[in-house]
């Protein structure tokens, strides 16, 4: 079974769109639809509190840089299996 990842929009009628073409033969096709998770954001009121029980692990997670808010967490697994498996 071949995988590919491409965006698409479900309309307002709950149809799938694609976003682009596939150049695939025609026929039927598994489909599996992951959708992005919405996450709430901290205001500054509410500092996100976290308790650490390894000092190491405290002192790498509370002085890493901020993530990118155009981070993609699937894309950046996408990127590593497909590395990792030469595809």
């Amino acid at each position: 079974m071949q995988a590919y990842k491409l965006n698409a929009t479900i309309d307002e009628s709950g149809n799938l769109v694609l976003d682009e073409p596939l150049n695939i033969a025609p026929g039927k096709v598994e489909v599996i639809i992951l959708q992005p998770s919405t996450r709430k954001s901290l205001t500054p009121s509410q500092p996100k509190k976290r308790e650490y029980k390894v000092q190491a692990l405290k002192d790498l997670l509370e002085n890493a840089p901020p993530t990118p808010p155009d981070f993609d967490p699937d894309q950046a697994k996408w990127e590593y299996l497909k590395e990792k498996h030469n595809l």
